[in-house]
């Protein structure tokens, strides 16, 4: 199939498989002589994984590194792992970054109550 067709059955723009392509995510199954892409249904299926990468939260980055597992072994289990390897690593750097701004919120309400004190002390309201 073309670009076009490629396009409408998985949603996606053009542009987007361009770029998919550049970050080679997917490639055309064959070239025409004039420069025309052919795509197969394994890059349909492809496509189709990686919007569901995405919609998990995986970069591109990340996808790249996992996308060929998931057609390497049929089951996918060996993909999944790596999927779940990936999340599992998000969640920690989330709890993270929570930790961090829950200090951060304490800080913050300490340095308001404390202006506070000041201003009212200067205005004689203490």
């Amino acid at each position: 199939m073309q670009i076009g067709e490629l396009a409408a059955r998985t949603g996606l723009s053009q542009r987007t498989i361009h770029f998919y392509e550049e970050k080679r995510l997917i490639s055309p199954s064959e070239r025409e002589g004039r420069g025309y892409r052919y795509y197969d249904e394994q890059t349909l299926r492809r496509l189709e994984k990686i919007s569901a990468l995405k919609e998990i939260g995986l970069s591109l980055d990340e996808i790249a590194g996992v996308i060929d597992l998931y057609f390497q072994d049929e089951t996918g289990i060996m993909g999944k792992r790596r999927v779940l390897e990936i999340l599992q690593g998000h969640l920690k750097g989330t709890e993270a970054r929570i930790a961090s701004l829950q200090g951060f919120r304490k800080d913050t309400k300490a340095s308001i109550k404390k202006l506070e004190g000041l201003i009212a002390k200067a205005e004689g309201r203490s």
